[in-house]
């Protein structure tokens, strides 16, 4: 969630942590059947595309609810066998993955061709954070700010032309996922979402109309918007990030509602197809959990009062914002058991993914987490997957 030092494409790409900063028997749908492998969706929730998914393990289901990275310019091999093996949903590339838009279109091609050998028979999610001014992992669209567009003449039209220019930019390299825009309202000028411009305006209005603007569009050019970071970052402090540590945003609920929160309803409307929940603490909402980890806030907020039925991200799980709820194992289990669907294992290390794949497969197994839940969140991401090129 940190924030880039620069506004060059490449440089601003650096990881999130460093500057944006088995068997088993289960039917999703909540049927289980024992000594049998388990279906990927339930007939009820699912698309065309999904019904020729394959009988899963309880590893290829834990691994639908799983995003990789890894280090350098080569996915590693063990990457690589997890996408063959069925155990990913997808992965996240940062700018120390892309050296040209031709390199990591052929990474993109390696990744896709192993996915077809894959018994999950649906597109990988491939993502990474376009959102516009400093940070872009990519050259190219949007070049203006989210704060820039929102000071222009015609912001709207500037917002529409920078989520279709983003679309095509990520479309031309075979990514289908952003991981923007940003819906933080900031309210103080130079504080943590405002100092590199990442959000629209100050005025929670603004920031709904061209959210939507820009959701719109980019998802009309055939990637997935995530509207971020669930319920606001934009009264954060500029010291308080939570890639650093412990960040507690004492918000009265009225303001939460009527500020912070205020710019989703829209993006719901236009149909945006993620949303990534805080790391930080907010008081109002859970004085014990972040966000990301709390199920007041996924289920009673986002879902509940927000109505969204759309698929759920992590911020990045090695955050040291969570330093006090456990190993990467932990964190992915509580997360998965507040009800987030997705996991982002951002530390550029494919064993990273692996150990979280792990955690939940064994949780599943266990019963620690709840099978019905559990097939839900894996048919949300099936139906992502399944409507995505």
């Amino acid at each position: 969630m940190l924030a880039p030092a620069s506004a060059d494409w490449l440089r601003s790409g650096c990881s999130r942590r460093q500057a944006l900063a088995g068997a088993g028997a289960f039917l999703v749908g909540g049927v289980s059947a024992r000594g049998a492998s388990a279906r990927l969706v339930s007939g009820r929730t699912q698309h065309p595309r999904a019904r020729r998914a394959a009988r899963l393990t309880t590893r290829q289901l834990a691994g639908q609810r799983i995003i990789a990275s890894y280090a350098g310019l080569t996915p590693p091999a063990s990457l690589l066998t997890s996408v063959r093996d069925g155990q990913l949903a997808g992965v996240i590339f940062f700018g120390e993955n892309i050296s040209s838009e031709t390199q990591i279109a052929r990474v993109i091609r390696q990744l896709r061709h192993a996915q077809a050998q894959s018994p999950v028979k649906l597109p990988l999610l491939l993502m990474t954070d376009q959102e516009g001014g400093h940070v872009r992992r990519l050259p190219g669209q949007p070049v203006l700010s989210e704060k820039q567009i929102g000071q222009s003449a015609h912001p709207v039209a500037a917002a529409t032309a920078a989520g279709t220019g983003t679309g095509r930019a990520l479309a031309g390299v075979g990514m289908n996922v952003n991981l923007g825009p940003v819906l933080d309202v900031y309210s103080e000028p130079g504080n943590f979402i405002d100092e590199y411009q990442r959000a629209y305006s100050h005025d929670p209005a603004v920031v709904a109309t061209l959210g939507q603007a820009f959701i719109t569009a980019q998802q009309k050019a055939g990637v997935a918007a995530t509207a971020k970071h669930f319920p606001g970052l934009g009264s954060a402090a500029r010291n308080q990030d939570t890639d650093s540590g412990p960040v507690t945003l004492n918000v009265p609920l009225g303001t939460l509602h009527s500020i912070d929160e205020a710019p989703y309803p829209a993006a719901v409307s236009a149909g945006v197809k993620l949303v990534m929940v805080s790391w930080a603490v907010y008081p109002a909402l859970d004085a014990k959990r972040p966000a990301g980890l709390s199920p007041a806030v996924i289920q009673g907020e986002l879902r509940g009062r927000n109505r969204f039925t759309g698929v759920t991200i992590t911020d990045a799980l090695e955050a040291e914002a969570l330093k006090r709820f456990g190993t990467t194992a932990q964190r992915a289990v509580t997360a998965a058991r507040a009800g987030m669907d997705l996991m982002l294992c951002a530390a550029g290390d494919a064993a990273q993914a692996e150990t979280a794949t792990t955690a939940l497969a064994n949780a599943l197994a266990s019963g620690h987490l709840g099978r019905a839940a559990f097939g839900a969140a894996v048919s949300r991401v099936t139906a992502l997957r399944a409507s995505l090129p």
